[in-house]
Parts: C-alpha cells; sequence; structure tokens
C-alpha cells in the first residue's frame, strides 16, 4: 500500500542527483530515495529524476571524444549547471497547477541545483505553461546579480510568471562552490517561499573543495530592516552586496522557513550515498536516508511513499503513518566494534545480512549502520592531495554580524569548522563514539565544533 494513501493536493517531488551520480551499481540517497515513490498515479503524484553533474550530453557536442572532455569539464567546473536547473524548471513550467505541493531534493552539487531552482522560483517566479523559449532569458534573470539585474528580474516575474511556494526541500551535504569555480546564486543559501528545509550534514568530510553550504536564516534585526541603495552601495563585499539584494526582494512570509540542520558520522558519500554498491546491507548513509524520509512525515509534506520500498529501507510504515511515533532509545554498543573497509578478497560486508530488515527493528538496523565503514576520500586517493596544497577561496557568515568573509588559505586536509551556537548531531554519532575500531581506536568526528553546544537528534 501507499502511505498517506491519499490527500486533497496533487504532490510534484523533483530529485537532483550528485556530480557524476546517475542510477548504477552504487546508487546514491537520491536514487533511493526516488526508487521508493509510487509513479503510477500522475493525478496525485508526480515524480522527475535528474542525473548528476558530469552525465549530461548536449545536443551540439557530436564526436564520442569531445563528449567524454565535455563531461569531464561538467564535473569539474559544472558548466553544464544552467541545463540542470533550467530541466527542473521546466518540469514545473509543464506540469504545475494551482494547489500543487512542490519538494525538492538533492545531494551533493545536486543538492546546490535543488537550491539554485528553488531560488530561481523566488526570484522570477514560474513561467506559466508552453513558455519554453522563455526558459533561457528567465535563468539569465536569475542570475543576473548586479543593480540592474535585481530590477529586471522583479518586473520580469511581475509581467510574466505565478508566485509559488515550495513545500519541502530536502538536501544531503550541499558544496558551497560547484566545481573549481566559486559560484553564489541568488537565494541559494536563504529562500522565504521554502516552508520546510532539511539538511544531512557530513562530520567526517575533510576535502577542500566540499565545504558545506549551511542555510542563513535572517536575523530579526534584518527582518526589520529597510534595505536602502545607500547601504547597498556601502556594502564591502560581493557577497554582502547580494545579501542586501536578497533581503530587498524576498517575499516577507507570516511564517518563517522551519530549518533543520544536522550532522552525521561520515564523510560526502557516506551521507549522501554512493560510497558502496547496492548490495551492501548495512552503511551509514542509510541513517540520513531514514532521517530524511522520516521528516518528509513529521512535517507533514504530503509525499508519498510505497510501504514495501520504507521497509526495504528499515522503516515500518506504522511507526510514519497516520501519526509519527517516538523513537524508541537507541540500542546499547555492547562488544559491537567499527567495522573498517573490506579488502577486495573479503566480502563480508557486501553479503545479503540472514536477516532481512523486515525482520529488524529500526535501532538494531541503525545499530549496525552506526558501525558501518567510513569511506575518506583524502585517505583513500592521493589525487585529492593536490587541491589540499592549493591555496582555495573559503567563505563564511561571521556569527557576531552576519557578514560574509572571505579568504584564500590552503586547507591541508582540515575538517570542517562548524561555527553554529546549537549544532544538531544525530544520536547515532554518538552511537559510534561509544564503539572502538577492530584495532581499538576510538572514533571522533573530523569536524571542529564545541561539544558543549551539541543538541542530540533522533
Amino acid at each position: 500500500p501507499i502511505i498517506p494513501p491519499t490527500h486533497p493536493f496533487r504532490t510534484l517531488v523533483l530529485c537532483f542527483d550528485g556530480t557524476g551520480d546517475q542510477f548504477s551499481l552504487d546508487n546514491s540517497n537520491v536514487v533511493q530515495f526516488f526508487s521508493i515513490l509510487p509513479k503510477a498515479d500522475g493525478t496525485k503524484q508526480l515524480v522527475y529524476y535528474q542525473s548528476g553533474i558530469g552525465t549530461y550530453n548536449t545536443p551540439e557536442i557530436a564526436t564520442p571524444l569531445m563528449s567524454r572532455i565535455a563531461k569531464f569539464v561538467d564535473e569539474a567546473i559544472a558548466w553544464n549547471l544552467d541545463a540542470h536547473v533550467m530541466g527542473g524548471y521546466e518540469f514545473l513550467m509543464q506540469n504545475y497547477t494551482a494547489n500543487d505541493r512542490i519538494c525538492i531534493f538533492g545531494f551533493s552539487r545536486g543538492a546546490y541545483i535543488a537550491r539554485s531552482l528553488a531560488g530561481m522560483l523566488l526570484k522570477v517566479g514560474l513561467l506559466p505553461r508552453y513558455n519554453h523559449q522563455q526558459i533561457p532569458f528567465a535563468y539569465k534573470m536569475y542570475t543576473s546579480t548586479d543593480k540592474t539585474g535585481w530590477t529586471q528580474s522583479n518586473a520580469f516575474k511581475k509581467t510574466f510568471s505565478i508566485e509559488v511556494d515550495i513545500e519541502f526541500v530536502g538536501v544531503w551535504d550541499t558544496v558551497s562552490s560547484v566545481g573549481l569555480i566559486p559560484r553564489s546564486l541568488p537565494f541559494t543559501t536563504s529562500n522565504t517561499i521554502i516552508r520546510t528545509f532539511r539538511h544531512a550534514l557530513s562530520l567526517d568530510e575533510r576535502r577542500a573543495k566540499f565545504e558545506p553550504n549551511l542555510y542563513h536564516r535572517p536575523t530579526d534585526t534584518e527582518k526589520l530592516l529597510s534595505i536602502t541603495d545607500q547601504q547597498i552601495q556601502q556594502a564591502q563585499s560581493t557577497e554582502n552586496i547580494q545579501d542586501f539584494m536578497e533581503r530587498k526582494y524576498s517575499r516577507d512570509l507570516s511564517t518563517p522557513t522551519d530549518v533543520d540542520e544536522v550532522w552525521f558520522a561520515g564523510c560526502y558519500c557516506d551521507v549522501g550515498g554512493g560510497s558502496v554498491d547496492n548490495e551492501t546491507q548495512r552503511t551509514l548513509a542509510l541513517i540520513p536516508l531514514r532521517w530524511m524520509v522520516r521528516e518528509c512525515f513529521k512535517t507533514d509534506s504530503g509525499i508519498m511513499f510505497n510501504s514495501e520500498g520504507l521497509r526495504s529501507i528499515g522503516l515500518d510504515p506504522a511507526s510514519l503513518y497516520p501519526h509519527v511515533a517516538t523513537r524508541p532509545p537507541a540500542l546499547p554498543v555492547g562488544t559491537a566494534r567499527i567495522r573498517s573497509i573490506p579488502s577486495a578478497k573479503s566480502q563480508a560486508n557486501t553479503q545479503p545480512s540472514a536477516l532481512a530488515p523486515i525482520l529488524r527493528t529500526e535501532e538494531e538496523l541503525e545499530l549496525q549502520d552506526a558501525l558501518s565503514p567510513l569511506y575518506d576520500q583524502l585517505s583513500l586517493g592521493w589525487l585529492w592531495w593536490i587541491l589540499e596544497i592549493v591555496p582555495l577561496q573559503h567563505r563564511y557568515q561571521r556569527p557576531s554580524d552576519d557578514t560574509w568573509v572571505s579568504y584564500f588559505s590552503a586547507n591541508l586536509g582540515r575538517g570542517r569548522v562548524i561555527r553554529h551556537d546549537n549544532v544538531r548531531v544525530h544520536r547515532s554519532v554518538k552511537t559510534r563514539r561509544e564503539a572502538m575500531t577492530e584495532d581499538g581506536r576510538k572514533y571522533t568526528p573530523k569536524a571542529e565544533f564545541d561539544w558543549e553546544r551539541v543538541t542530540w537528534v533522533d
């Protein structure tokens, strides 16, 4: 059966995969999520999947060699970012009707695309059906960030588009820059038309080009500010100018976005999926996948799921609908150990378990998943170290006054720095910290933050 079985509206669900990701032998959480969505009845729910950056072929590129080169360049600098965003926008333009609920999901650069699409919908609105020729112009209006561009995009929206809200945005580990060239498109860090925003983040990713792009909620002071042209002219950096313009042109909604960003054990692909082959039964990535699905039910997003699909990832449908049940406490670690990455000869971790997920509780599965191997690409592949010793641009928002700070430095394999006052960490991290590795070492997340400021999340 499908849960929820019905609702008085239709849900449009868009899923954007990560860099180089598509349906394969090591699927990401985006594919896993998409696989458990009902697809037969388009009058109740319509679904859309887009493979990741680096998987697109543009029709202008005819030869196989040029196609391979184009894919490599796309992975490096995301030169097809516009095609990905406009592809999702076109799906909505062709299918959206009044009262539909829009829900968008993504991983890595696919998460950035998801947030860019949401930003485009805020800045230029949604064109009426069949206006295909206008989409490239609408995207140009969206990406134009000078004063004239903001004024023109606002006029474009009033002339051609309809205003829409976004019910739910769920992303796994959004990266802050897309490729070697840092990009910051409007309304990707904050967006007032999003009702619910959920973000699963990696505590152990260390690579320089994988800095997390966190959500920025405007402060109470910002909400009261009337942004003047003088303030914009006095802004000290491009980031701060864009911040001012976003606040000036945001829609003033009575209910602020419900934001929750939660940190999980593991690196980039341990959170977004794709670090292990599909036959692997227990993996760290299943924990943030189950968390995201549970949040869809807790926030009444309206997204429909196949009950069998929920069971396949370790969720009991009865614990999610008609009411989301309070989770039991996590199971004690006991003598269980954190497993290491299996060797090529060892297939112990990839053999199907004697007990299928349907026969186990979520707590039992979570214990096994929390102790799964962690795949640190800096340890597994030396080529990533080239970017660790090169000074690259980094940017963050200063907590004291919310201004954006940019600087250049070499990362040298350092962990992420979490500057939030309230660090929300999933309880499975505590489970992993209580266990030891097979050679007797304790797990300590690579990220830098104050453990006294941690709030544990189910």
